[in-house]
C-alpha cells in the first residue's frame, strides 16, 4: 500500500534517509491513511538524535529536546520528528522517569499504546507493522502493544484513549485490553484534569458518544465523571420517558451537532435528576432538576479546568433545556424569555431541545415537536422583524434620555428596564418618539 503524504514530509524524510538515517511517518497519520482518512499531523519517527536532526534542516523549534523531538519548519507549517526511544521506568502512571534514545525502529514501537497506532512507513518499506495493526484496523479491534496492564501502568491516560479511540472509530475493544481497564481504572486518578478534559471530550464529539457507557461499564467513569454513574443508576418512572437517565442522556448526545458546548450540555443537561428524584406513588418527577442542574453542571467543569466562557454556555442551556414543556408560551411570553435567554443561545437550545424530545417515550412527541416548530416560527419572527428583546436593540438610549431632562445616574438604566418591558410586550412601540413619550409620562416618579 502506498501512502500519499504532504511533499514536505516526504522531503523530511528523504533528507534524513539521504544522510545514513531511517525515517518514517508514524502513528495515526499511518492508522489514518490505512483507514482512507486526512490525517491532522503528519509525525515523523527516525535513528537519528536531535541534534542531528536539527543539523539538516534550515529552521526547526526544539519542541522537546529530552524526549527527542524537534519540529521542522516550512515557512508556517512544522512536522515533529522525534528520534526513536525507549522509556524508562514508570512511578506515577503519567510519565518515564527517563527516556533513553535508540537505533532500533521496533524497541520504539513496543512503548507505543495501541496496534494500530504502533505503525511506520515510508515509500521504500512501505508499512512497517509489527504489532498486526493492519490486521486490528480490519478487525475494528483496539488491542494493546504487548500486555495491556503494562502500557495501562506506563500512562493511566490510554485506559481513556481506547475508549475515546472505539467511539471515534466505532471498534471493539480487545478482552484483554477491557480486563486491563476495568482492573487499573483506579489509576487516573493520577492524570491531570486537564488530559482527562482532552480525553472526554474527544469521545463526546465522536460519531459514537455512546461508547461512554463502555466507560461506565468497565468502572471508569466512576473515577473520571462520577456523576454519569449515578445517571445511569437513576430510573425514569414516567409517562414521558421510555430510558433511564444515563441511557436516555447519551441519546440526547449522539442527537446534537458534534459541537464541543453542544455535546457536554447535552451530556449535564440532567445531571441533577437523580439528586431531584421523587416519587408520587405512581411516577418519577424531577422538578426543579434544570435548577440544580446548572450549579451540578458547574461543579463538574470547574473540575475538568475548563474555560469559563464553556462553562456559563453550558450552565444556560442546562437552565433553559426544559423551556416550552408543558403549556405552550406565546409571543409575549417568548420574547421575554427571550429576553432573559439571550439571543445567541437559541439556535444551541433547539438542538437540546430536539434531541431531548426524540430521547424521550413517544407520549406526546409529535405535539412537543410541533411546540419546538412554533418556538422557532416565533424566533424567525423576532429576526425578520428587528424585534426588540434587549435594552441594547431599543430605539432610544441613556444619551436620549439625558437629553429629555434625566439626570445620569441608576435611573436611566431602571427607565430603559421600563421601556424595555413595554416593548417586549409590543414590539411596534419601539420607535424613538414613541419610547421618548412614555420616557416623559414617567419622569415625575422619579
Amino acid at each position: 500500500m502506498k501512502i500519499n503524504m504532504p511533499d514536505n514530509a516526504n522531503r523530511i524524510i528523504h533528507t534524513l534517509q539521504d544522510a545514513g538515517y531511517e525515517a518514517y511517518i508514524v502513528g495515526g497519520c499511518v492508522r489514518d491513511a490505512v483507514l482512507s482518512k486526512e490525517p491532522d499531523d503528519w509525525d515523523i519517527t527516525t535513528s537519528a538524535k536531535p541534534m542531528e536532526v536539527k543539523a539538516l534542516f534550515n529552521r526547526t523549534i526544539d519542541t522537546g529536546l529530552q524526549h527527542g523531538t524537534v519540529t521542522v519548519m516550512f515557512g508556517k507549517e512544522g512536522y515533529e520528528v522525534t528520534t526513536y526511544r525507549v522509556d524508562g521506568k514508570y512511578e506515577d502512571h503519567r510519565r518515564p522517569n527517563s527516556v533513553t534514545f535508540t537505533g532500533s525502529l521496533i524497541e520504539d514501537m513496543k512503548r507505543r499504546d495501541f496496534t494500530i497506532n504502533a505503525m511506520a512507513y515510508n515509500d521504500d518499506e512501505g508499512i512497517v507493522d509489527n504489532f498486526h495493526g493492519v490486521e486490528d484496523l480490519e478487525a475494528h479491534i483496539i488491542r494493546c502493544v504487548g500486555e495491556p496492564s503494562e502500557r495501562f501502568d506506563e500512562d493511566a491516560l490510554r485506559i481513556l484513549r481506547a475508549i475515546r479511540f472505539s467511539a471515534q472509530l466505532n471498534f471493539e475493544i480487545d478482552e484483554s485490553t477491557k480486563a486491563a481497564i476495568e482492573n487499573q481504572a483506579k489509576y487516573l486518578r493520577d492524570i491531570s484534569a486537564e488530559r482527562i478534559q482532552v480525553e472526554l471530550t474527544k469521545l463526546l464529539m465522536a460519531d459514537h458518544p455512546e461508547r461512554l457507557i463502555t466507560a461506565y461499564e468497565l468502572g471508569v467513569t466512576k473515577i473520571v465523571l462520577p456523576e454519569f454513574d449515578k445517571m445511569m443508576e437513576t430510573p425514569q418512572i414516567n409517562k414521558h420517558h421510555a430510558y433511564n437517565v444515563g441511557e436516555h442522556t447519551i441519546r440526547v448526545v449522539k442527537g446534537v451537532p458534534g459541537d464541543k458546548v453542544l455535546r457536554w450540555a447535552a451530556l449535564l443537561h440532567d445531571v441533577a435528576k437523580p439528586a431531584t428524584k421523587t416519587n408520587d406513588g405512581e411516577w418519577d418527577h424531577f422538578y426543579g432538576h434544570n435548577e440544580v442542574g446548572v450549579d451540578m453542571a458547574g461543579d463538574v467543569l470547574r473540575r475538568l479546568k475548563f474555560d469559563t466562557a464553556t462553562i456559563d454556555r453550558v450552565k444556560r442551556l442546562v437552565y433553559w433545556h426544559d423551556y416550552g414543556m408543558g403549556e405552550l408560551p406565546g409571543r409575549k411570553s417568548f420574547r421575554r424569555a427571550l429576553n432573559k435567554m439571550g439571543m445567541d443561545l437559541f439556535e444551541d437550545f433547539t438542538y437540546i431541545k430536539r434531541a431531548d424530545i426524540l430521547a424521550q417515550s413517544d407520549y406526546h412527541r409529535e405535539d412537543k415537536l410541533k411546540n419546538l416548530e412554533i418556538l422557532e416560527e416565533y424566533y424567525k419572527e423576532v429576526v425578520e422583524q428587528g424585534q426588540c428583546v434587549a435594552v441594547k436593540d431599543l430605539a432610544i438610549s441613556g444619551k436620549d434620555l439625558i437629553d429629555i431632562g434625566m439626570k445620569p445616574g441608576p435611573e436611566l438604566g431602571e427607565m430603559l428596564k421600563i421601556l424595555l418591558d413595554k416593548v417586549l410586550d409590543d414590539p411596534e412601540l419601539n420607535e424613538k418618539d414613541v419610547l421618548i413619550g412614555l420616557a416623559k409620562a414617567r419622569i415625575s416618579n422619579f
